[in-house]
């Protein structure tokens, strides 16, 4: 067996990251081209900068040979967990222009094609060891190219090693079909240039369980330290760490720290291939326990990409909705299931508006539609024929001079046009499914309530904040169950409301679902989700019995979004415009719609995360800054935090802030508060939650 000596990082070998890639997912898109370019110093894939938006560079000049195995037809390999790092990189196309004729998942049934190379990309699990070496037992492919997530330890490699040896040799010995082994440390799913996650389920109840045991603790600590380092390794530079003193945080820091100290290459600034990477300014990892802010994943939220999340069905950037029939669809009317793939850096609507309120989005997307279409018209309208031959690429009969030339080149543009006209239309169609659930469930009213008790609104007057949230929670026309157990739970979490209080309003949710039932009862599907989200809540009122939840302090930190062309009269106004073209809606609902939606423009407060980051930055005294424990890999032992008060710091350029435990896009959002021209902020969490994912697993430690 071929055993290639462990990289420094992702990758033994090829393209090195270009300056002006510095994102992780670009970072990332780096290391898997090389990695089905087998590895070798091919440039990313045989595809361009342009393919995939990130500006890849070769880092040396490419040779004949190298080019011959970029384009060489490849098959490519992979377990569950690896293709989900996979699918938001790489279209079925773009896996074509880098040879990937066939995708395969390791453990389904497959046929030999012995002409051809394989390239795997799994995790170093037992499971996944064994059914390698059957495969290259067998003789299914050519070659095999072995790539692991992340590092191969040596007592598997062994364990590896005497399975393929000890294989009967037919048709072949299994040791000639290893080509290479390598460790890609590539550990983590990369939603967006500066999103990602380390696809942990269940992350929030595997280290508060009082069931898990310490090696369990320890496990998942590790697990998540090897994510983090893939991170760190993908970019190439070493962090500094903060987090906070005990609790999970430390104890991924602290092992993280070892990691990065303990690698050779990578501590001594090195890239992803040995190339240095010279840097005035180091990045910050900000490493936080979901605990200390129990109420960003469960609130509700106000803007365009965190709603998608909450209220549609929407994973890995893939979002499914439903529209139903209109009144006057007729008979043959039936409802219809839509699903849309999202990209953040390649669509130029969604990224410029994923983080706005949701009425602006809507507003936006209104206006552009309407621009693209009358630009369309135009074009159109000067062709001879009616506008067909434009669209079918026809020969246009213009008048002679710089017309002529002006209307060619209006022609040429159609089709790009056409194509942002028709990503218009699909957000349309979201927003118009977001929309119906966000009119339907008076998703507003939740939302602003929950954001004046999370800020402190009511911290002097509890007995109106229990009047505001039983009237909201026992109004049959308002919210289904989900929501009003959400906005129970921000209740007990933000404010110092009695436990009798606290019930008082969870027997009032019960009682008016049973009311609104009527004689047939609760329905099994709502009792199911109450029941959860009581248990959830039951689990929060443990954690307040043992004074485990953070004091909440009023928040005078906003951000006032304003939206273009609108006076002070509400959001009716510029809903109205949408309304009139959005004729697959009920016309009673748009209504309703267009009196509630306007709502959700106005000020939105730094969350807990957004804060830390901005002191930890900031260097702000009497802050996180002088608590937080700080580790630097290059410096053996702790840092004195006070001892750097004195000292003249590097501002920070780059920050990743990690939530173990889970994240969600609010909090993903919320961040971007404490970005600037000159700092980014990326962020990463265990795993991505929305907010019945978080409440059910709160429910499972009750």
């Amino acid at each position: 067996m071929s055993v290639m000596p462990m990289p420094s990082a992702p990758g033994s070998g090829g393209a090195a990251l270009s300056p002006s890639s510095s994102s992780l997912k670009g970072a990332q898109l780096a290391a898997v081209s090389r990695m089905l370019a087998l590895n070798s110093d091919a440039d990313s894939g045989g595809a361009s900068a342009a393919d995939d938006s990130y500006n890849l560079s070769s880092g040396t000049a490419s040779t004949a040979g190298s080019s011959a195995i970029v384009q060489q037809w490849k098959i490519l390999i992979y377990d569950t967990a690896c293709r989900s790092i996979i699918s938001p990189l790489l279209s079925v196309s773009q896996l074509r222009n880098r040879g990937v004729t066939l995708h395969l998942l390791l453990h389904s049934e497959r046929e030999p094609i012995p002409d051809v190379p394989a390239v795997y990309f799994v995790e170093p699990t037992r499971e996944n060891l064994a059914r390698i070496a059957q495969d290259c037992a067998k003789g299914l492919y050519a070659r095999s190219h072995l790539n692991f997530v992340r590092k191969l330890d040596r007592g598997l490699m062994e364990e590896f090693a005497r399975l393929v040896v000890q294989s009967p040799p037919s048709p072949r010995p299994a040791l000639q079909s290893i080509a290479s082994v390598h460790d890609q440390y590539l550990d983590y799913v990369c939603l967006e240039r500066n999103l990602f996650s380390l696809n942990k389920k269940d992350s929030y109840v595997t280290y508060n369980s009082h069931n898990v045991t310490e090696q369990g603790i320890e496990d998942a600590m590790n697990q998540i330290a090897y994510g983090l380092f893939s991170v760190v390794a993908s970019q190439g530079q070493v962090p500094v760490i903060r987090c906070p003193r005990g609790g999970a945080p430390e104890m991924v820091a602290r092992k993280l720290n070892r990691m990065i100290a303990e690698h050779p290459t990578l501590i001594r600034g090195k890239g992803l291939t040995g190339t240095t990477l010279q840097s005035h300014h180091r990045p910050l990892l900000v490493i936080l326990d979901r605990n200390a802010d129990l109420i960003t994943p469960i609130q509700h939220a106000s803007t365009y990409q965190a709603l998608i999340d909450d209220v549609l069905d929407h994973s890995a950037n893939r979002v499914i909705f439903t529209v139903k029939p209109t009144p006057d669809g007729g008979r043959s009317a039936k409802a219809v299931k839509k699903r849309y793939d999202l990209d953040a850096d390649d669509d130029p609507f969604y990224s410029r508006h994923k983080f706005n309120p949701f009425p602006e989005a809507i507003e936006s997307n209104g206006a552009e539609l309407q621009d693209v279409t009358t630009r369309e018209s135009e074009i159109r309208s000067k062709t001879t024929d009616g506008g067909k031959a434009a669209a079918a690429v026809a020969v246009v009969v213009a008048p002679e001079g710089s017309s002529a030339t002006e209307l060619a080149t209006a022609v040429d543009s159609l089709p790009a046009l056409l194509e942002r006209k028709k990503q218009l239309e699909v957000h349309t169609s979201i927003l118009q499914a977001v929309m119906n659930e966000v009119a339907t469930r008076d998703v507003p009213q939740f939302y602003e309530l929950e954001s004046a008790l999370s800020t402190g609104s009511y911290r002097n007057d509890l007995a109106k904040a229990k009047s505001e949230v039983l009237g909201l929670v026992t109004d049959a026309s308002k919210g289904n169950v989900h929501d009003k157990i959400r906005l129970l739970m921000v209740y007990a979490l933000a404010t110092a409301a009695k436990t009798a209080d606290v019930d008082e309003v969870a027997s009032s949710i019960r009682s008016s679902l049973e009311s609104t039932a009527g004689s047939s009862g609760v329905d099994k599907e709502t009792q199911a989700k109450l029941d959860m989200g009581l248990n959830a809540l039951g689990y929060v009122k443990k954690l307040r019995s043992m004074q485990m939840i953070p004091t909440m302090t009023a928040s005078e930190d906003f951000t006032t979004y304003e939206s273009k062309g609108r006076g002070g009269g509400g959001g009716g106004d510029m809903l109205s415009s949408f309304m009139a073209r959005a004729s697959t809606q009920a016309s009673g609902l748009l209504a309703k719609a267009t009196d509630k939606v306007g709502t959700m423009l106005g000020k939105i407060h730094k969350q807990h995360a957004t804060k830390v980051v901005e002191n930890l930055c900031e260097f702000k005294p009497a802050s996180e800054d002088e608590e937080f424990l700080y580790l630097d890999p290059k410096v053996k032992g702790d840092v004195d935090v006070v001892a750097l008060r004195n000292m003249n710091r590097s501002p920070i350029r780059q920050v990743i802030c990690f939530m173990i435990g889970g994240g969600c896009y609010g909090e993903y959002q919320n961040l971007q508060m404490a970005a600037t021209d000159r700092r980014s902020i990326s962020y990463g969490s265990t795993e991505l939650v929305n907010p019945s994912v978080f409440l059910s697993q709160l429910g499972k430690l009750s």
